[in-house]
């Protein structure tokens, strides 16, 4: 090889060789270099995907790309997870995590096809949430100390709707039933417009739905108790479960993001700055509130506290070991 040739061939080879380190020293620097897909386990029309919807927009408008929902309903959020689970931890793929596919589903559920402890990490919180008990405008209960005598008067003649086994409003009705004392009989929905619907039209004597949900039809059906420690600011005059006698009931539930596990530890940081930011603003708040939602933001660790406590704290309600 001849001197021209030879300097020529180390020219290209450093050139190589500078591309890669500066490749792999800041790999993450340009992130995202494409859309990224939010992975939601619910079907459109809830406050999980109009909130999810709300959090991706705020995160494209400050990290510059497509925040994309994709909807992946079934199995209380299984099937979302199941996909999360599988996808490469690479910040591209996002899960709009709940309750359900993190907690309750692993109580519940003998073989997911994912390992809740191992196949995550967590981003952060994003909002918290609670559910109302409504009843027909003709039920002779008014208060939930009447509802709570009227069930213990008939057990498991009391029916009450749901969302589905494993929801917010099954788990808030199991609870009740545990800590008063009673046993109810439970008919799963689908998802929150036909439970609504159902109690509307007489099919279902009572509901758990979303305070949302509960505001919205006051003049349709009558609000006994929401199932959080504070009362509901769309529901201002309805008491809590607590105040209505039910000691130490606490059904509050919430939503946050995870990403694969093993995605890189600065793009975990980058996307929980950016989700704080988000969950900060003025006009999140008020839409969120809208919503029957409360920003609740927090560190990676922070959430994961929160994880392990909800599993805890379900497991016992649930009765299993």
């Amino acid at each position: 090889m001849n001197k021209i040739k030879y300097l020529w061939f180390l020219a290209i080879f450093a050139g190589v060789l500078c591309t890669n380190a500066v490749a792999q020293a800041q790999p993450q620097s340009a992130y995202p270099r494409k859309p990224v897909r939010l992975l939601v386990g619910f079907p459109p029309g809830g406050n999980a995907d109009a909130s999810s919807r709300l959090i991706a927009q705020r995160l494209g408008e400050a990290m510059g790309a497509n925040f994309v929902v994709e909807n992946r309903s079934g199995a209380g959020g299984s099937v979302a997870a199941t996909i999360a689970s599988r996808a490469a931890p690479d910040g591209y793929t996002l899960l709009w995590s709940s309750p359900g596919a993190l907690t309750i589903n692993r109580i519940i559920e003998q073989n997911l096809p994912y390992n809740a402890d191992t196949a995550f990490a967590p981003v952060g919180r994003t909002f918290t949430f609670c559910n109302a008990l409504i009843v027909r405008n003709d039920a002779p209960a008014h208060t939930m100390a009447q509802y709570i005598t009227q069930a213990r008067e008939k057990p498991g003649q009391l029916q009450y709707g749901t969302q589905g086994v494993g929801s917010a409003g099954h788990l808030s009705a199991q609870m009740l039933q545990n800590l008063a004392g009673v046993t109810m009989s439970h008919i799963p929905y689908k998802g929150g417009g036909e439970l609504l619907t159902a109690v509307i039209g007489g099919e279902a004597p009572a509901g758990f739905v979303s305070t949302l949900a509960a505001g919205a039809q006051r003049s349709r059906v009558r609000v006994l108790a929401v199932t959080c420690t504070q009362r509901e600011s769309s529901l201002p005059d309805v008491p809590t479960m607590l105040e209505a006698g039910v000691k130490n009931y606490d059904a509050s539930f919430w939503f946050g993001i995870m990403v694969p596990a093993g995605t890189p530890g600065d793009i975990v940081v980058r996307l929980n700055q950016e989700l704080r930011k988000a969950l900060a603003g003025a006009e999140v708040e008020k839409l969120a509130r809208s919503q029957g939602l409360t920003p609740a933001p927090s560190s990676p660790q922070e959430f994961a506290e929160v994880i392990k406590a909800d599993y805890e704290k379900w497991k016992k309600v649930i009765g299993k070991s």
